[in-house]
């Protein structure tokens, strides 16, 4: 052989199988060239040692989701690098995983917090359509103390837009000198409501970070890191 062929060719010569099959086993990391994972079935080789894992599958690769604490004032970007080490899924990365994702029930610019990153239609279709029936928790950090007038005024009364807002649950979570942190558990009412519902209670608004989205818990993941959502979880 002396001159480069596509990847997937020489797969499928290995193989003895289809182009298509052979281009799924590249895009599940199942070949390497001269012993490193290549996932592009249209990189070139040429005498390279081409090998494929011998537990290699053509099963349907699985879309996934991923869970990332969003920094404030800042996309919601997933860095591959920032994996959380603590990952609990067992998920073996992809290029693939890195593509083509869509952010449901996204956060404001200057907010924190738990932000959902999905290829999976199932998940996206039930953040968007259920987006005002499922939960969310949130903390608002805001200056100096808070009445109990005002959490009564933020639970329920207020409007935006001229419409009325549903009541929500809004409690003290805890304080301090120069500030107190608010829990709101949201149904009905989105994070971008809450810097408006803030200021119409006269409270100014330091912070604010998303901790669950559904049954879904943002939990120790450090800032900036991201996990894969597991199996079992459920929105």
């Amino acid at each position: 052989m002396n001159e480069p062929v596509r990847l997937a060719k020489r797969v499928a010569e290995l193989k003895g199988c289809s182009r298509r099959e052979a281009e799924q086993y590249i895009e599940g990391g199942w070949v390497t060239v001269d012993g490193a994972v290549v996932e592009e079935p249209m990189a070139r080789v040429l005498d390279q040692k081409v090998e494929i894992d011998p537990d290699a599958s053509l099963l349907a690769l699985t879309p996934i989701t991923i869970l990332l604490h969003k920094p404030a004032d800042a996309a919601p970007e997933v860095q591959p690098t920032l994996r959380a080490a603590d990952d609990p899924s067992g998920i073996r990365p992809l290029k693939r995983h890195f593509a083509h994702l869509v952010v449901p029930s996204a956060l404001p610019r200057e907010a924190s917090g738990l932000v959902v990153l999905s290829q999976d239609g199932r998940i996206l279709r039930k953040l968007t359509e259920d987006a005002m029936t499922i939960e969310q928790e949130l903390i608002a950090h805001v200056a100096g103390e808070v009445s109990p007038e005002q959490v009564k005024r933020l639970s329920k009364g207020l409007t935006f837009r001229g419409q009325p807002l549903p009541p929500i649950k809004v409690s003290i979570n805890s304080t301090s000198e120069d500030e107190t942190r608010l829990r709101f558990a949201l149904k009905g009412v989105l994070p971008e409501h809450v810097p408006g519902m803030c200021d119409a209670v006269g409270l100014r608004l330091l912070a604010l970070r998303r901790m669950r989205l559904g049954r879904v818990s943002l939990g120790p993941l450090p800032v900036g890191q991201w996990r894969y959502l597991m199996g079992h979880e459920r929105f």
